[in-house]
């Protein structure tokens, strides 16, 4: 009999640390090779952890939400004699873990006493109230309080509040809070429960949300966002797909959608203008080398997420087309490897594939630039030619570049959106495949 440790995986270069979902075996129960044992998630995506032996899970070291670094032993998987798995002890939190737990927001119920060294419970309400007129800790304890338990209420704060101000409250001139006493109280203010009128329907954000919402609100506050809009004349391209689609799934077998055309194209003007593919150190700009581009992917739940083709100027058209269902196949079927979304220096997002004529995206984070297509509308517009202007129904698309105003001027984003548009209209129909 020997037992085996069941690591956490190495997740990617960037990846350190992997929170735990859900635990699918239990101590004692048979596990095969490669059978999924847990699910996990690193701060985009959700994996599986399979089993590196066959036998019995021995132990189980750490719980579901813990946090768990790379390397550490997360489970012990007993092989061979069928003797009775140890019971379940959950162990104690380690050094990460306490960190998480350290972050927590701070609750208390309705029957907290006082704490062992003599503090008492206040809610938020009476510490807010405490806290704007002025009132320190040392002289809330010196008020008599009439709820349970001796508990100072609203009412004996605003009392005592008001005697203070009328010069008739003894006034300790013991410090205010201290920073870090206050920044504990207003957390706890902050998670003050929410009351709603009306007829409403209260939804709890899934994590995903939770880390899409603070992703995109870090980049606001990262990057100075400026969007700059053009059009461009895609007939060109909408003809020759059409043409050779048939033809490129039967030799290929895959179907090719516009994503590999407009990434190329973008690859192009990269190469033109380098500082678009690039991220900010303080004050230093890391121009990429490798242009690593991100497609805004939807998820079965709805949720956006932006695998990452690497080295995609080295692809051509067919190495393109099978990188973007690849992954988009990967993404819908909830299979990405967290490493598939690290890496990004450039991305792509098709509003137009929810109907959106064009959109204002946001910037993700470290890169300094990202591209939106709109829909591909029929329009008439008017066509330049040697025998004069004439109009014509023509295949039109709106674009939009939002770019991080630190490095990017103006002038420098306007020139690359304009220079993607002139490629996407140059688009050659004759081509071959």
């Amino acid at each position: 009999m020997a037992v085996i440790d069941l690591v956490m995986p190495k997740l990617g270069e960037s990846i350190m640390e992997a929170t735990i979902l859900k635990w699918h075996k239990n101590p004692g129960d048979p596990v095969k090779m490669d059978e999924t044992v847990l699910d996990i998630a690193t701060d985009k995506v959700d994996s599986e952890v399979p089993s590196t032996a066959e036998g019995v899970i021995e132990e189980i070291l750490y719980k579901v939400n813990d946090v768990v670094p790379v390397g550490a032993v997360i489970a012990k998987v007993r092989t061979g004699a069928s003797e009775p798995a140890r019971p379940y002890n959950p162990p104690p939190p380690q050094p990460q873990q306490a960190r998480e737990t350290r972050q927590e927001p701070v609750h208390h119920n309705g029957n907290a006493k006082p704490s062992s060294n003599g503090n008492k419970f206040y809610s938020p309400l009476v510490l807010n109230i405490a806290a704007s007129e002025g009132v320190s800790m040392t002289e809330l304890e010196t008020i008599p309080g009439t709820g349970n338990e001796g508990r100072v209420t609203k009412k004996d704060i605003l009392e005592y509040v008001s005697r203070k101000k009328g010069g008739r409250a003894q006034v300790h001139t013991a410090p205010s809070f201290n920073r870090e006493q206050e920044s504990v109280e207003i957390e706890r203010s902050s998670n003050l429960p929410t009351t709603y009128t009306g007829n409403v329907e209260v939804i709890e954000m899934d994590r995903m949300r939770k880390l899409i919402a603070k992703h995109m609100v870090d980049s606001k506050h990262t990057s100075a966002h400026v969007t700059s809009f053009t059009e461009a004349d895609v007939t060109n391209m909408v003809m020759w797909r059409e043409k050779i689609k048939k033809e490129f799934e039967k030799r290929e077998n895959e179907k090719i959608t516009f994503t590999p055309l407009f990434i190329e194209c973008i690859i192009r003007c990269i190469k033109k203008y380098p500082w678009l593919n690039s991220s900010i150190d303080g004050d230093k700009l890391i121009v990429k080398k490798d242009i690593n581009i991100g497609m805004a992917t939807a998820l079965p739940s709805g949720n956006l997420i932006v695998p990452v083709i690497r080295n995609a100027e080295q692809l051509n058209l067919v190495g393109l087309t099978k990188q973007v269902n690849s992954l988009a196949i990967a993404a819908r079927n909830n299979k990405l490897r967290p490493d598939d979304t690290q890496g990004g220096t450039f991305t792509v997002t098709n509003v137009g594939s929810f109907g959106s004529l064009m959109g204002t995206p946001i910037i993700n984070q470290p890169q300094v630039a990202i591209l939106a297509v709109g829909a591909i509308k029929k329009r008439p517009v008017v066509i330049e030619t040697d025998q004069g202007d004439s109009i014509a129904i023509r295949h039109m698309m709106f674009l939009s570049l939002s770019y991080d105003h630190r490095i990017i001027d103006g002038a420098l984003g306007a020139t690359f959106l304009n220079a993607v548009a002139k490629e996407f209209e140059n688009f050659n129909v004759n081509r071959d495949l």
